[in-house]
Formats: C-alpha cells, sequence, structure tokens
C-alpha cells in the first residue's frame, strides 16, 4: 500500500535519522523530501549503503551548516571477516581473493585492529565518492575504467576490540571526519596477508550528536504529524558552539556583514579571545533565540573581532 503523502511545509533544523542498513544516504533524503514536502534538505557525512545508524540530515536554512557538522568526530561499531577480498572493501562487493585465514591467532587480529589508532593515512576506496578529474572513483569503477590510487590524511583517536570470533572479529573505532572504515579494514586483511571485509557497520555518534537521539527512518515517514516535533530547531543545531546574544541594533550590523568587536552581545563574558573560536550570534526575540550568523574570532589591527563565516 503506497504512502500517503500529508502536505507539510518547509522546515529550518537538523533531523537525527537513524539510518537503516540498505538504503543510500540519498534514498533515504529523497523519501523524506517527497514524503514530507521538504524540498531543500541535504545531510552533513553520508554513509555507505551496508552502514546503519546516525545520519545528520539537515533541512531549510540548516543546509548552510553542513561543513560545519561535517567537522565533527565519528564513532562505529562494526564487523570484520577474514579470508576474504572484495572490489568495494565490503560483503556488498564482488569477491575478488579468498585465503586461509587459519594461521592467524585472535591475538595478531586484536592487535591489528588496536594497531588502527597509529594510522595517518589510508587509501581512498575505489568504489568511494571521491572524485577523479570531477568524476566519482565509483563510476570510474563501474565503467571498467582505471581507477586511480589516492590516500588521504586521516585521525583515529581511538581503536577497540569488542570480541573475536575467527574469522569474524567484532570493533569499535573513534575517528576523524571523512575515515573510510572499509579501508581500514582492508589494510588490516592486507596485512594479515589473508584478506578481510566488512560486513557490519553502525554509526554510533557523528560529534555531536547520538544513536540514542535517533529517529528510525520508518517512523519519520509513517508518522508525518510528528515530524516538526522530531526536527531540532535551528537554534540546537550547534549545541556545542559558544552561543553570542544580540541586540536588535547589533542584529542589523550582523546582517549588513559587519564586524563586531568580540566583547559584543550577552554571553561574549564566558567566551574566550583566542582567535579561531567558533560562536553562534542569536539575536533575542520574544518567541526564542534566532541564529543569524555563524562567526569566528580573528586578532585585527584594532583588536579582536567575530568575522562571519556563514549568515543564516
Amino acid at each position: 500500500m503506497a504512502r500517503r503523502r500529508e502536505a507539510a511545509s518547509q522546515l529550518h533544523g537538523l533531523l537525527v535519522l537513524n539510518k537503516p542498513s540498505g538504503p543510500t544516504s540519498a534514498r533515504c533524503l529523497e523519501m523524506i523530501k517527497r514524503d514530507l514536502g521538504q524540498p531543500k534538505i541535504g545531510h552533513a557525512g553520508t554513509l555507505d549503503p551496508l552502514a546503519s545508524g546516525v545520519l545528520l540530515v539537515l533541512l531549510g536554512k540548516a543546509t548552510k551548516l553542513a561543513q560545519y557538522l561535517l567537522e565533527g568526530g565519528k564513532t562505529y561499531s562494526g564487523r570484520l571477516r577474514l579470508g576474504v577480498t572484495t572490489d568495494t572493501y565490503d560483503v556488498e562487493g564482488e569477491v575478488t581473493a579468498e585465503a586461509d585465514w587459519s594461521r592467524v591467532s585472535p591475538e595478531q587480529a586484536a592487535d591489528e585492529v588496536r594497531a588502527w589508532a597509529g594510522l595517518t593515512e589510508q587509501t581512498v576506496p575505489p568504489y568511494s565518492a571521491a572524485k577523479h578529474e570531477g568524476k566519482p572513483l565509483y563510476r570510474l569503477s563501474r565503467e571498467g575504467l582505471e581507477t586511480p590510487v589516492k590516500t588521504k590524511a586521516i585521525q583515529i583517536s581511538h581503536a577497540e576490540v569488542r570480541k573475536v570470533d575467527l574469522p569474524w572479529v567484532d570493533f569499535r573505532v573513534s575517528c576523524g571526519a571523512g575515515t573510510y572504515v572499509r579501508s581500514l579494514v582492508h589494510s588490516l586483511g592486507m596485512r594479515l596477508e589473508c584478506g578481510a571485509i566488512l560486513t557490519e557497520l553502525i554509526r554510533e555518534s557523528s560529534h555531536p550528536f547520538s544513536l540514542d537521539q535517533a529517529h528510525d527512518l520508518d517512523d519519520v515517514l509513517n508518522e508525518p504529524h510528528a515530524f516538526a516535533e522530531r526536527v531540532l530547531p535551528l537554534a540546537e543545531a550547534l549545541p556545542h558552539w559558544p552561543r553570542v546574544t544580540l541586540t536588535p541594533a547589533e542584529a542589523a550590523l550582523v546582517r549588513n556583514g559587519a564586524r563586531l568587536p568580540l566583547a559584543t552581545g550577552a554571553g561574549a563574558g564566558d567566551v574566550p579571545s583566542a582567535s579561531g573560536l567558533r560562536a553562534v550570534f542569536v539575536e533575542d526575540r520574544e518567541q526564542g533565540p534566532a541564529p543569524i550568523a555563524l562567526v569566528e574570532a580573528r586578532l585585527e589591527d584594532g583588536g579582536p573581532v567575530w568575522a562571519i563565516l556563514r549568515g543564516i
């Protein structure tokens, strides 16, 4: 039975979605866009079809915050399997090799997972959205064209083993934005000389939001009357950034692109004067705080000022 669409207005805020395993991140957004009437929609940090967990869905004006939410660290739990290699580095790809894993001890497998914390770069999977000469690598791979080997800098803050039952290994890893967990698994398989693929992956958090705040896709789509209640307002989309409340006169200056002294606004006294600190300017309105700009502290000839990064 087809889902009945109910009329809805464009919302402005953030939905913490628990993406299911199977559909692409883009497909999830397409369903929300179509079924819940949200033409302006985006996300911060895509998930592979295999993966489930936290996907930050941005609605309306919140799409302007994407690059700042993308910067947040991620935590994943997952499972890998030794003895198999695929072209996508995960269980959904075509098998390219199989090897005996029986000589690998549980201790060796666990040590290799923990060794992720010492990695500073990784190879980008040939089936990924990374681009070469303007074309996604996955498109080159699907067309049978040669895929250039690309590497990227990564940051792994924590890697732990949760369970070893060879050929299966369960793990948890915390990493910087843009890290490919399936590449971590692939490189582990290469070091153990038996191959390895990712078989399960859950994004537990995308800083500063976690899975316990997330809403299941089916609930979001099947309960349109509750959709607005599930969307966090713009004022709560960057809870880890300090907030500086402006007077109407100060807010008018910001809307015209003016830079304000660092001491501007209520709450500014609680904000360190270090250059590079980011904050959210909000205007104090009777109906609630209204974010109007993202700003950064900078040192200029006249002293420390708030420079506008992005108007909201």
